[in-house]
């Protein structure tokens, strides 16, 4: 009888192990927001500066900004409810970062002209820095969870594209390249995101990680996008970083080695049938001279090289900007770096780049390992005429997320 009583008595394991499952789910949950956040905060609201026709949804400029800004504060508070005890993880990568935002301290105090604007934009940069702090315990995931909420967030913006091209092609697609119109993005933008979604997403069916019929939607999707934004560098930049991340699994994987013969002879054929498709593609017709030039890159670079400077803004910089020079943008990460923080800026970013793909040469072979030198590969290429590695944006994001995944996981670890 004894027996038969204790064999009615609830269980009490279960229902706490539902809990702790439960509550592992939410906290999952709330780190993919915050990471969504800092992700919204790095979309640089810039409505119509590249299209004279009108938005679909006209969004308020003001009301654009308030969304991107306030998302930063909105992500750090959150962060500190998913990591109450402040536990924070031993990290080179972001004492570099953290770093870098001093140095930003020290070149606002000397400003050329904007104050307010420089001191925002460096509070914002410590603010961004210190969210990826109280995130770092869930930094070296095996499960790779922030590659999965950084992809939910590039799929939720490019399917804003993609409903702006199904809805009004003639606006989505004025100029003949594709840009955002439901939330405003120029077609360079829509080329960064389109094209580190579509190397993620190979890189991870390379390795084994995602499906081949998910891989293949997603390919299907964001392929057309890459294309129908008319940008050079993001394929150049992508293509690379996938021949070195599928480079470190050539060995230990059979589908990367099929994959890259295959492609071989594809691009082969398909560079022999369609060059004269592929020229006037790349050219996007534009004249020699506007080529050589790199539409007019050069000249505003050369206006960078030669600003007037002392040797306290030489080393140090005028502080952080927005990344233009007499109106212009400087679309170099490395000009724009020694514009707004001098040498020892542009020495923190090469030290940046250079620790990542350090700390992944020593990997063991396997998809943290490629996806980080997919990442950090398409960074260096894009940097060359996109700008972002000296502050908070998409190209820092990506960095920290390629650092994420190169460090040891913690098993023991519970947030309270």
């Amino acid at each position: 009888m004894s027996s038969f009583i204790t064999e009615l008595r609830p269980r009490r394991r279960a229902p706490s192990l539902g809990s702790a499952e439960a509550r592992e789910r939410w906290v999952h949950r709330r780190v993919g927001i915050t990471w969504g956040l800092l992700f919204l905060n790095t979309l640089t609201f810039s409505s119509g500066t590249w299209n004279s026709l009108p938005l679909i949804v006209p969004i308020p400029t003001a009301i654009g900004k308030l969304l991107t800004q306030g998302a930063l504060p909105v992500a750090l508070l959150l962060a500190l409810t998913v990591n109450r005890r402040i536990v924070i993880r031993p990290n080179v990568f972001l004492c570099l970062l953290s770093l870098l935002v001093v140095e930003a301290f020290v070149a606002g105090l000397h400003p050329a002209g904007h104050v307010i604007g420089t001191l925002y934009r460096t509070f914002r940069l410590a603010g961004f820095v210190a969210t990826l702090w109280l995130l770092t315990p869930w930094w070296g995931r095996r499960d790779m969870l922030l590659v999965k909420y950084q992809l939910i967030s590039f799929a939720v913006v490019l399917g804003t594209v993609l409903l702006g091209l199904f809805v009004a092609p003639g606006r989505a697609l004025a100029g003949g390249r594709l840009s955002g119109e439901f939330w405003p993005m120029p077609p360079t933008k829509v080329a960064d995101l389109a094209a580190a979604t579509l190397g993620l997403v190979i890189m991870m069916w390379l390795s084994g990680t995602m499906r081949g019929r998910a891989s293949f939607a997603a390919v299907a999707v964001t392929a057309p996008i890459l294309l129908l934004t008319h940008t050079r560098i993001e394929l150049i930049a992508m293509l690379a970083g996938i021949l070195v991340g599928g480079l470190s699994l050539f060995i230990s994987r059979a589908r990367v080695r099929k994959s890259f013969v295959a492609a071989a002879i594809g691009l082969s054929v398909g560079i022999t049938i369609f060059s004269g498709v592929l020229t006037t593609w790349l050219a996007r017709g534009q004249s020699s001279q506007e080529l050589g030039s790199l539409t007019g890159r050069t000249t505003v670079w050369a206006g960078v090289v030669n600003a007037p400077r002392d040797q306290f803004q030489v080393i140090f910089g005028y502080g952080l900007s927005n990344k233009s020079f007499n109106g212009l943008p400087i679309d170099s990460n490395w000009l724009a770096t020694y514009y707004d923080l001098g040498l020892f800026g542009v020495f923190l970013c090469v030290a940046l780049v250079v620790f990542v793909f350090t700390s992944a040469y020593f990997q063991p072979r396997g998809p943290q390992r490629a996806l980080a030198l997919f990442i950090v590969t398409y960074l260096a290429v894009t940097s060359l005429t996109e700008t972002g590695l000296s502050d908070a944006s998409t190209f820092l994001l990506l960095l920290a997320l390629a650092a994420s995944l190169l460090v040891p996981p913690i098993t023991d670890w519970r947030p309270q």
